[in-house]
């Protein structure tokens, strides 16, 4: 971990300390999220674009509280979590374990089919396992500055990507100011709900605290820069987002075409923009679609494995700055293993109803408990006065609350329904 000396933090040019945010959003807008986005597109046009921008506010409150926290105490989010009571152990614990299994086989499978899309040379499965042993080589050492960067290239092609795919169906600019007027077509409600709450919505968000120490900014003298990179990284999210969201209002509400949900989505729009405009446009739109799935990859491989190493070190009673609870050691270690090998077997077989059950409850249970856990760790001492919550961050915070909470119900009684 490179630090930056508190005092020359404001003369470093403000573009350059952009990291952090950037890391932070790629990771959580992963190929399902964009799919989700494009099927509102599809099935409502603009109209709940408003939505999407909800969704961005909403996520840069939440990683601002996170970052905040940890800038104002120079304690992680999990000790936060822990100054609650032990029943945060309890949840976070097995989370951490089943979740990592599930979504390394996810997020190994999803990235296997952008990379077979555009180099049908190898076979799904191949590609995946290619993909986890890239992530885990990329991050084994822990060096933050060699993951930024390969992040940032991932985000760079996502970006130019779907904006080209966006700037080739012609938006109708008036149909799309329109939609930033709050409306709810008959029967959205659920997708208002996914869209608003799935704009980089994940466990990631509250590993922003993780990277934001990686990068050197342990100290309240950075909650400025923090500040900047967070609302810089939404923006560019927001924007990405958007492009998602006129691809569907344009290629495919205006055609009446369906795309499938999850990944394989993804693959339906690259061969409806390969037909429409030609194999160049469907191989930058794959290109893009490889980059959400891997960015979202290697942003999980590194910084959840370091939330996983910060909470074996406290329940082990380790200090805060042990190496084991640090990048590069050995919980860290464990945890990119546990996300890259299992999983594989998870690749080949299919997974038990016992595990995909609580693999639903406890990862729809994960964003209503940051952001009440947040609200609740932000109005009190254990938080310096100057840095807890205004009242706009506890409106927000409370309307994240009840919408994660809304999305939570929803999809355990999907989960249970599906596994029953």
């Amino acid at each position: 971990m490179t630090v930056i000396d508190d005092k020359s933090a404001g003369a470093v040019p403000r573009w350059r300390l952009i990291g952090p945010g950037l890391v932070v959003a790629a990771t959580g807008v992963g190929a399902a999220d964009l799919v989700a986005t494009m099927i509102a597109g599809s099935k409502y046009g603009y109209a709940l674009l408003w939505a999407v921008v909800l969704g961005c506010l909403m996520k840069v409150v939440l990683v601002e509280g996170a970052g905040r926290y940890s800038l104002a105490t120079g304690r992680t989010i999990y000790e936060g979590w822990s100054s609650l009571g032990r029943w945060t152990h309890a949840y976070f614990g097995p989370y951490l374990i089943i979740w990592g299994f599930v979504y390394g086989a996810a997020a190994m499978s999803g990235t296997g089919l952008a990379a077979h899309a555009l180099l049908p040379v190898l076979s799904v499965k191949a590609w995946g396992i290619i993909a986890g042993i890239f992530g885990l080589a990329l991050v084994w050492t822990g060096r933050y500055g060699l993951f930024e960067k390969a992040l940032s290239i991932m985000v760079l092609l996502m970006f130019i990507s779907m904006v080209a795919a966006a700037a080739l169906t012609v938006p109708n600019l008036p149909d799309l100011a329109a939609g930033l007027v709050p409306r709810i077509p008959d029967g959205s409600l659920l997708n208002i709900l996914s869209v608003a709450g799935g704009v980089g919505g994940t466990i990631t968000l509250a590993a922003y605290g993780y990277w934001l120490r990686e990068k050197g900014w342990a100290t309240p003298a950075f909650m400025r820069v923090m500040r900047i990179d967070n609302s810089v990284a939404y923006v560019v999210t927001g924007i990405f987002v958007v492009s998602t969201l006129i691809v569907g209002a344009e290629l495919l509400y205006s055609a009446g075409i369906a795309v499938d949900t999850g990944d394989k989505g993804m693959l339906d729009i690259g061969n409806v923009l390969e037909d429409r405009y030609g194999p160049a446009a469907g191989t930058i739109f794959l290109i893009g679609f490889l980059s959400a799935a891997l960015s979202s990859l290697v942003g999980v491989w590194h910084g959840v494995s370091l939330m996983f190493a910060d909470f074996a070190g406290h329940v082990r009673k380790a200090p805060e700055d042990a190496p084991e609870r640090l990048a590069g050691g050995i919980w860290y270690r464990t945890y990119i293993l546990w996300l890259t090998f299992p999983p594989i077997i998870a690749l080949f077989l299919d997974q038990p109803v016992y595990l995909i059950l609580a693999y639903g409850v406890l990862g729809a249970l994960f964003m209503p408990f940051l952001a009440i856990t947040l609200l609740w760790i932000l109005n009190t001492d254990r938080v310096p006065r100057e840095w807890r919550n205004r009242i706009y961050s506890n409106v927000v915070m409370g309307l994240c609350a009840l919408v994660f909470l809304a999305l939570a119900v929803h999809q355990v009684r999907v989960v249970i329904t599906g596994a029953f």
